[in-house]
Formats: C-alpha cells, structure tokens, sequence
C-alpha cells in the first residue's frame, strides 16, 4: 500500500512540475530542429556487387557455402577500400579536400551483407547525383580489378606453360639434329649389308675347310694303300691340302675377328639410336602432353575465380540519409524528457530527506520543552 501511495505521490509531483518538462522538451526539439536545418544535407547512394562462385565450381556446392569461404569473401571488401583506388574517384569527380583518409572515413562505407555473396559499396556526398555515380564507380572499378588479378594469374601461367613448351620443343629439335646427325656420321646399313657379307664369306670358307679335311683324310688313306711311287706324290698333295688348311683357318679367324669388332660397333651405334629414339619419343610426348595442357589452361582461364556482377548499381538518392530531422527530434524529445524528470526525482528525494531531518529536530526539540 505504501508503494502504491509513493508512486501516485511521485506522479503527482511531476505533474505539478510539468511546466519544466514541457519547457525542457520543446527546448531540446527547438535545438535539434534548428541544428538539423542548419546542417549540410548529405545523400548516400548504395551500389550493390553480387559475388558468384567460379564457372566451373559444382552447383551442390556453390550453394553450400561454408561460413570460411565467406569471411574468405571480405578480400573485395579491401578491393573497394583501397586508398589509391578512392583517391582516383576524388580526383574523376572533383571531390578532393583535405587528407585522404579522413575524407575516405566520411564518404566512403564497404561491407560484405552478413552471410551472403552481396558486398555493398556506399558514398556519402552533398549531390547525391555525385554519390551514385561514385559509388558505381567504386564498384565497377572493384570489377575490374579483381578480372584483372584473375587475368593477370592465367596470363602468367599460360606464359610460364608456353615457356616449358618452348623449352621442350627445342630439346626435341636437339634430339632430332642429334638423330640426323648420328645416321650421316655412323650409318648402320653398311655395317649390316658387311655382316651379311661377312657371314655368305665365312659360309664359303667353311665349306673350303671341310673339303680340305676331306681331301687331307682322302690322301691319308691312299698313302696307307699306295706303293713307294705314289706315296712321294700322295704325300706332296697332302702337304699342300694342310697348307691351304691352315690359310683357310687364318682367314677364318681373321674373319672372326673382323666380325666380332663388326658387330661391337653396330650394337654400340643401334644402342646410341635407340637412345636418341627413346629421348625424342619422350620429348614428343612432352610436347603433346603441353599442348594439352595449354589448351585446358587457356579454355578453363573464363572459369577460375569468382565472378563478381554488379546487381544494382545504386539510384539518385531523393532523401538525405542526414541530417535525420525525425531520427533526430525524436531523440531530443526524449533527452529533454529524461533530464528534466532525473532532475525532479533527484530533487523530491533531497526534499524528502530535509522534511525527515526537520521532524526529527522538531520532535528533540519538543521533548526536551517538556522536560
């Protein structure tokens, strides 16, 4: 009951006082009406960027995206903050005064829509028709920097798979003199059409040899049968039968010799060819598999990278986003409310507590009276 009857009384006491009130209130609107007629208007127009994955991501999962690849995403947030970049705008639109960065602070607002691909580039100006058009610029310029990062890594890495492609196409003009050069400076066709000869000429040889044999083995037995007369020749005929015996068998190793140092040099010049085969084969290989792999890297070089759209590129601003005249008489009404009822309230406690110290001096003073 009794804070039923504190609060009616405390109401009642700012009723009695609402003279201060409303003089408070309408000071404080007065104040901020004035303030905000008197304030520069400033308009700011918004350009909005959607920020799409690259062409050849997968749908399913372009549209999963994890919260990592959109803080990821804030990197364009610096792409239209940077300072060289609004320094150009200011100095396209005529809007340079004072120092960059101060100006930067109040003109210029990027940020990435909370979980979205959406960034907003906004600009604050006194003609809001400037204000459109530089925030369009801002994010065209955003645009186009970003393709020319993306650009500028496929240039260079065509440019370094162009390189290993020039690279490998001169190894393999280096193989294929080498190649051209080995056939005219150690030819195997002679060395084979030799060999083929080498071998008819041993064939023959070893026939003359086994009729040799047969002839001295023929001698021997007539010598066995033959009288003193016929021996004398039997035996001269088998004198020279293993004379050309052993020509024949001189020839023969000398033969051999030839044909053995023959077929060393013919495998060691085919081993070299097929050295220089296997490498210009590889290199051929090289080459096809680079060719490939430039035309996939020149066909992909559309599809790496975001891709970044502009979706709104803002509108001619009709109202001024400030001064804000309610935003602003709406919070000065409620300040020239607050204080005035603090002060009141801080006021009836202070009053209380004099009328409670007064009773209570009164009270001593009466009782000791009557003593």
């Amino acid at each position: 009951m009794a804070a039923s009857f504190d609060a009616f009384r405390y109401m009642g006491y700012l009723q009695s006082r609402w003279r201060p009130i409303a003089i408070s209130c309408g000071t404080a609107v007065a104040i901020a009406a004035l303030v905000s007629a008197i304030l520069p208007r400033q308009y700011t127009a918004t350009a909005r960027i959607v920020i799409e994955p690259p062409a050849g991501t997968d749908v399913r999962s372009a549209v999963a995206v994890s919260p990592i690849y959109l803080e990821s995403l804030r990197t364009y947030e610096q792409f239209a903050l940077g300072d060289s970049l609004f320094q150009r705008a200011m100095e396209k639109f005529g809007l340079r005064s004072g120092p960059i960065e101060s100006q930067k602070r109040r003109v210029l607002r990027v940020s990435l829509v909370r979980n979205t691909r959406i960034l907003e580039i906004s600009a604050t100006l006194p003609e809001p028709r400037k204000a459109q058009e530089l925030a369009y610029f801002l994010a065209q310029a955003t645009i186009d920097m970003s393709r020319s990062l993306t650009t500028d890594g496929d240039t260079d890495l065509i440019q370094g798979m162009l390189e290993q492609q020039r690279e490998v196409r001169e190894r393999l003009d280096t193989i294929n003199a080498e190649s051209a050069a080995t056939a005219a400076r150690e030819p195997v066709q002679a060395l084979e059409a030799e060999a083929e000869n080498s071998a008819a000429l041993r064939a023959a040889l070893d026939r003359q040899l086994s009729n040799v044999g047969l002839e001295i083995a023929d001698a021997a037995e007539r010598l066995a049968r033959a009288d003193a007369a016929e021996a004398a020749d039997i035996r001269k005929q088998q004198s020279n039968a293993k004379a050309r015996q052993a020509q024949l068998r001189a020839q023969l190793h000398e033969l051999d010799r030839e044909s053995a140092q023959r077929e060393k040099l013919l495998e060691a010049r085919l081993t070299r060819r097929e050295r220089i085969e296997s490498d210009r084969k590889a290199a051929l290989a090289q080459v096809s598999a680079m060719e490939t792999q430039l035309r996939e890297a020149r066909g992909g070089a559309r599809y790496r990278g975001e891709r970044l759209r502009i979706i709104d590129p803002g509108i001619v601003p009709e109202r001024p986003s400030s001064p804000n005249l309610p935003l602003n008489i709406v919070a000065a009404a409620l300040l020239g409310l607050a204080l005035p009822i603090v002060w009141l309230t801080l006021r009836m406690g202070h009053d209380e507590r004099n009328t409670i110290v007064r009773g209570g001096r009164y009270s001593v003073y009466a009782k000791a009276h009557d003593e």
